[in-house]
């Protein structure tokens, strides 16, 4: 900065933007509010349907979201003007001051431009008016001046310069619409892009060349800012895309790295998980920095990259995306280059790839995960925590119908029914088999199918089911009927399977229905299931085969049987409602209703029941008790995972695990049933209750018929119906009978083959 820009510095247009800035603020702050509390608030209460359902409400949630980011970005903005034109006003003080006591001593202090000054005489004393007596100084004086008016300029240099870099990086962040980056002050916001800018540097080092102390340093850093967007985007963009690869490459292999491997072989997984982090937030820029970075990233899919030949670049970026949530836009292109890579080095599918050797390195660190030589796994792990991308990455084509084959075989198909997976071990050194690939791509098809990241339960933001979705699920509950040992053969899936089918029992209990869509009753079955996206529309059998599979493994059990004692209490409270329109009544006559609706029900428990004893037949099965603890430990991801919502309409019956914490007749029975539910799972297992097989078919039977008809009574009681002892009767004898019928469905035969009359 030049020293006459700082000393002559008109303020007044830049304090009147400060001003402005804060009047945008406290507007934004205004209007975030009425957008969440009004419009978004609004939306998410609504009784959606149909492409409301899927597109509006979620495009309403997203606008809400951007005026929350537009008051963000506003108030950083105007955090760091502030800041920046109160340290300019402060510096423009000292440099007044130093020139002020320079002038004491006879010292005046020159702008030759372009940042340069000098300090020199003021006032020769042989040119000095008679009489006068000019200041002494000698050459400390001089120095010390300069050096004191070069560290004022310094400083507002910075200060401007940062700024700048700052307020750049923040505009830029965001090609449309606002960014999210929240920053308290300017100082906080620089300090990041320089920490960025300095560990880039580092991280471009040779892998075998960084020190262990290095490593540490990058290590600290990549802890500390990983979620920070600009450190993120800065840092990546700096790194660039070949070096971002070779470093991991390089750091994670003991024949480049070993003295890292060796003394910081512990650390090398929270390094892997934070660099991750780091570079799925900066994925979510779009400045042109990172387009270039995104692009390179997938050009560099099919190339050998670091010190070894036989490492690629998709088997490197895969595993650095274990963690964080990616672009879409990106993880969809980055998706589509791997499967051709996939194609190329299977022989479109017939043969097996990525087959580690004895001296291939461990590119996964994370604990207890594969060794991460088949780049499937990490991205598939990546594709958990992104819904978006996952659902058009499994309904994308694996091979097209002009392929070698005769028919298109979609991305899901491959890697569920076909692909030869490689084999793989744990990369802690044990030896034993890992199952990360499979288990990988169970967590993906929970995010693909059901619209939020796998692990995680619905928020009142997800959108309701889309058409890709559904297809999906579809597709998934098909493959099981034909063949179950996809799943039942590989049980660590089942919890994500289990997850899975929880948030689409509307769709599994109008299949259960056994009533055509062509006939007249359909629209009926329609009313009393209630789905606000798009019905999946299953067979009955393929239904009943999946739930017998995922009933096989304790956590899938409990997913489900609990759903579905959560989603009844929800239909009962729907239904019994006095206040329910004609129109959406499927029956008239309340017993046919409740009858109906208690069946379907035992029905789903009943042929999960089923498969909970095929496991504990097996000679080496699990245990009942694990059953039960499983449904106990589905307590705390229930009252911690769902939102909370104020009365009950069509979209939250239809949207079970948001539905589960509805207000009003709904809310109570459902908390009348799960209380029952996880009460007996807290008991003493149903196994020391009963000694044989049968005796233990009749303990579950009856805790379904008392869940059934307790929620039945709760909203019928909430209602104050007069009639409430005859309902719970009702959905007792119902869900018996629909318990019994799980049998005979099961084996193929005619429900009613059993029947009861008690």
């Amino acid at each position: 900065m030049d020293l006459d820009t700082l000393r002559f510095a008109n303020f007044a247009s830049v304090d009147e933007a400060v001003t402005d800035w804060g009047l945008l603020v406290r507007n934004l702050e205004d209007l975030r509010k009425q957008a969440e509390r009004g419009l978004h608030r609004a939306a998410n209460h609504a009784d959606w349907a149909g492409v409301n359902a899927q597109v509006t409400k979620e495009f309403i949630g997203k606008t809400a979201g951007e005026f929350a980011d537009a008051h963000t970005q506003a108030k950083t903005i105007h955090s760091i003007l502030g800041d920046t034109v109160g340290e300019l006003k402060r510096y423009r003080a000292d440099l007044d001051s130093a020139i002020e006591r320079g002038l004491k001593k006879n010292l005046t202090v020159l702008d030759t431009g372009h940042g340069g000054f000098t300090v020199s005489m003021n006032i020769h004393p042989d040119r000095a008016a008679k009489g006068t007596t000019v200041p002494e100084h000698d050459a400390s004086d001089v120095t010390a001046l300069r050096d004191e008016v070069r560290e004022i300029l310094r400083k507002a240099t910075e200060s401007d310069t940062s700024a700048r870099t700052v307020l750049k990086a923040i505009v830029d962040r965001a090609a449309l619409g606002f960014s999210d980056a929240a920053y308290k002050d300017r100082d906080a916001a620089a300090a990041a892009v320089k920490e960025a800018d300095q560990l880039a540097e580092l991280a471009k080092k040779d892998p075998q060349d960084l020190t262990v102390a290095e490593f540490d340093r990058l290590a600290a850093g990549l802890k500390k800012y990983y979620s920070d967007p600009l450190f993120a985007e800065r840092f990546a963009s700096g790194l660039g895309p070949k070096k971002t690869l070779e470093f991991w490459a390089g750091v994670a292999d003991p024949q480049v790295a070993p003295d890292l491997t060796r003394e910081r072989r512990k650390e090398l997984g929270s390094m892997q998980r934070n660099l991750s982090l780091t570079l799925a937030e900066a994925s979510q820029s779009d400045n042109p920095a990172m387009a270039r970075w995104k692009n390179g990233v997938v050009e560099l899919g099919d190339q050998p990259v670091g010190h070894r030949r036989d490492v690629l670049g998709v088997q490197v970026m895969s595993n650095l995306m274990r963690a964080g949530d990616y672009d879409d836009a990106f993880m969809t292109r980055y998706g589509k280059e791997l499967m051709a890579i996939e194609r190329k080095f299977t022989d479109d599918g017939e043969h097996t790839a990525w087959r580690p050797t004895g001296f291939s390195p461990f590119l996964n660190r994370m604990n207890g995960g594969d060794t991460g030589w088949d780049p499937m796994s990490g991205y598939l792990k990546g594709l958990s925590h992104n819904p978006a991308a996952a659902t058009e990455f499994f309904n994308d084509d694996f091979l097209p119908k002009d392929g070698d084959r005769k028919h298109a075989v979609s991305t899901f198909t491959y890697l569920f029914e076909d692909r030869h997976w490689p084999e793989s071990v744990k990369n802690d050194f044990s030896g034993d088999e890992s199952h990360d690939g499979l288990d990988n791509l169970a967590s993906a098809l929970e995010a693909a199918t059901t619209g939020h990241p796998a692990g995680e339960f619905p928020t009142l933001d997800t959108p309701a089911h889309s058409e890709a979705q559904a297809k999906l699920f579809h597709a998934l509950v098909s493959s099981v009927g034909d063949e179950p040992e996809r799943l039942t053969e590989h049980g660590y899936m089942s919890d994500s399977m289990g997850q899975i089918a929880s948030e689409y029992l509307p769709d599994i209990n109008r299949a259960a229905a056994d009533v055509s869509r062509d006939s007249e009753d359909w629209d009926q079955i329609e009313k009393l299931y209630p789905i606000a996206g798009t019905d999946s529309r299953m067979d009955h059998r393929d239904v009943n085969k999946f739930l017998f599979a995922v009933g096989q493994h304790p956590s899938g059990y409990a997913a489900v049987e609990v759903g579905q004692e959560t989603y009844m209490a929800q239909l009962m409270a729907y239904h019994l409602d006095p206040d329910l329109p004609a129109d959406r009544r499927f029956s008239q006559d309340q017993e046919t209703t409740v009858r109906y609706i208690s069946e379907r029900s035992g029905e789903v428990s009943g042929v999960l029941g089923l498969g909970r004893q095929e496991e504990l037949a097996k000679p080496a099965g699990e245990e009942d008790k694990t059953f039960e603890y499983s449904i106990s430990q589905r307590k705390n991801w229930v009252s911690g995972g769902v939102g909370t919502v104020v009365g009950v309409g069509t979209s939250f019956i239809a949207t079970p695990w948001v539905g589960a914490a509805a207000g009003g007749a709904a809310g109570t029975a459902t908390s009348v049933v799960l209380e029952r539910v996880f009460k007996d799972a807290e008991g003493p297992a149903i196994d020391e209750i009963a000694d044989t097989r049968g005796e233990r078919w009749e303990v579950a039977m009856t805790r379904n018929n008392e869940y059934v008809a307790a929620g039945t009574r709760a909203a019928a009681d909430r209602y104050r119906l007069s009639n409430s002892d005859d309902i719970a009767r009702w959905a007792r004898d119902g869900a018996r009978q629909g318990f019994l019928n799980s049998r005979p469905l099961l084996d193929g035969q005619a429900p009613g083959s059993i029947t009861t009359s008690s």
